[in-house]
């Protein structure tokens, strides 16, 4: 048997070489297919992961610049309403009111006394109890047209009552204009702030949201400790200076730069939108009649004048679009005074400059400030602020005696895809024509209070008006994931610069 088993091994000898060859080939092909399919499996396991891990991440982060903004607009809030003191003005309108009703109270009462042949206290007490009820009512409303001049009231009065009466009603002229030109520009400079504040929180925390992201990454697979976490900030030096991590400090630094807006920035730009709202709103008074239409007209050449640049303000890329730029960030002369005002340096410091780090940050914070689609996003958020507060505020609380309430299929305000049916609710919604009329006052009452609104913090329904849609999320995913293979060698040229 072993016999014959040696001579057919001695006769097959080379085709049992070449079927153990083909079977060993085979396996290890098999086995190499597997290897490989294995690493693809865990390569796109891997990449899945690191998808999901960057998307949660970048939603965090959107996240974190909602919070970020309703914390700091408060402050620019604050800022607008002290320097446009509506209710002050109309406060001390009421009490000029109040003293006029007064005065003539006590004239009336006089006069009806003596013809009566009565005691002045015996007529008082009807004829006051309804001029407090008339005043009372004339003063709840912001609206009322009693604070206006009666013409021809001088001409049944003594020669040396006319005087006082004429400066009296040019007070109250001045005060009516005042507040006409508060409660528009207050409101219109708020909207303005808020996208702006909006747009330059995007581009501050998405810039270092992408750094830290890079900076943790790197140093995860660079580690030896077998660690799976991802720190949010490069503590190490060495690796935030070859990674493109920024310090803690300079993270600081960097975000106090929203100061200038906060302070400083919003009045550049108060400044700009009063002149524009005393030109176009200037001949109107709180008495006139004005329709829905014509008051969404006069906005918008507000805005048109607000917008164009004048000599020397355009945008590098286009001629037709304001430089922004000056409102968000300070020029270099007024870096030390922003660092200084912020805080960040120790009181008994002397001006500080920005690092090299801080100063490339604050470089590419301004080229995406000056980027044509930030304009594009600006723009957006614009629209959706002046169509949310005239036609989502003004047109259902000073119009809306006029509304006519009809079945249309409404698209929600900041949806970018306006024919997407995901974007369309049909529901039964209150449809103001642009022909509803009303008291220009009523206007400037719904304008002081929408004020308050526009500049809230928590809950504030323009701000989550402008985050809508896929423009603002589009540029700031853009901003956070841009860039990323030159992170490296930015960071190793400003490590050579520091040196």
């Amino acid at each position: 048997m072993f016999q014959a088993t040696r001579n057919f091994v001695n006769r097959n000898r080379r085709n049992l070489a070449v079927g153990f060859g083909l079977v060993g080939a085979g396996y290890i092909a098999v086995q190499y297919v597997g290897n490989k399919l294995s690493e693809a499996r865990n390569r796109m396991m891997s990449e899945r992961v690191a998808k999901e891990n960057i998307n949660r991440r970048f939603q965090q982060n959107q996240e974190d610049c909602t919070y970020t903004v309703q914390a700091l607009l408060p402050t620019a809030t604050e800022n607008i309403v002290k320097d446009l003191p509506v209710e002050s003005l109309t406060h001390e309108l009421q009490q000029k009111k109040a003293a006029r009703i007064a005065k003539s109270t006590a004239v009336s009462t006089i006069d009806v006394a003596s013809d009566a042949g009565l005691a002045p206290s015996t007529a008082t007490a009807p004829v006051v109890a309804s001029m407090k009820e008339d005043d009372n009512q004339s003063l709840q409303s912001f609206a009322s047209e009693t604070f206006s001049a009666v013409p021809g009231r001088d001409a049944g009065e003594g020669g040396s009552a006319a005087p006082a009466e004429k400066v009296q009603r040019k007070t109250k002229l001045q005060l009516w204009d005042e507040i006409k030109i508060s409660s528009l520009t207050r409101s219109f400079t708020l909207l303005y702030t808020l996208s702006l504040l909006t747009l330059l929180t995007r581009v501050q925390l998405n810039l270092l949201g992408r750094k830290n992201y890079l900076s943790s990454v790197i140093s995860l697979a660079e580690r030896s400790d077998n660690d799976p976490t991802i720190r949010l900030e490069a503590h190490d030096k060495d690796t935030a200076a070859t990674v493109g991590g920024i310090d803690i400090e300079t993270n600081q630094q960097y975000l106090t730069f929203s100061w200038w807006l906060l302070h400083r920035g919003w009045r550049i730009l108060c400044a700009r939108v009063e002149a524009a709202t005393k030109e176009i709103f200037g001949p109107l008074t709180p008495r006139d009649t004005i329709t829905l239409g014509r008051f969404r007209e006069l906005a918008m050449e507000v805005r048109r004048i607000v917008e164009t640049p004048a000599p020397g303000e355009a945008t590098s890329s286009s001629p037709d679009e304001i430089a922004w730029l000056a409102f968000l960030l300070p020029p270099r002369s007024e870096e030390p005074t922003v660092l200084a005002e912020s805080g960040t340096a120790p009181p008994d410091a002397g001006p500080q400059t920005p690092s090299p780090k801080l100063r490339r940050l604050l470089d590419e914070t301004s080229d995406l400030l000056e980027s044509p689609m930030a304009s594009t996003v600006l723009a957006h958020m614009l629209a959706v602020g002046f169509e949310m507060l005239i036609d989502g505020k003004l047109a259902n609380l000073a119009f809306v005696s006029k509304a006519a309430t009809v079945m249309r299929a409404h698209t929600a305000p900041g949806t970018a895809d306006e024919e997407s049916d995901a974007s369309v609710m049909p529901r039964i919604t209150p449809v103001v024509e642009d022909s509803a009329a009303t008291k220009f006052a009523s206007v400037l009452a719904v304008l002081a209070r929408q004020a308050h609104d526009i500049g809230s913090g928590a809950g504030n329904e323009y701000l989550a008006a402008m985050e809508k849609g896929t423009q603002l999320e589009g540029f700031s995913a853009l901003v956070y994931s841009s860039n990323f293979e030159f992170a490296a060698a930015q960071a190793q040229e400003l490590e050579q610069m520091s040196s």
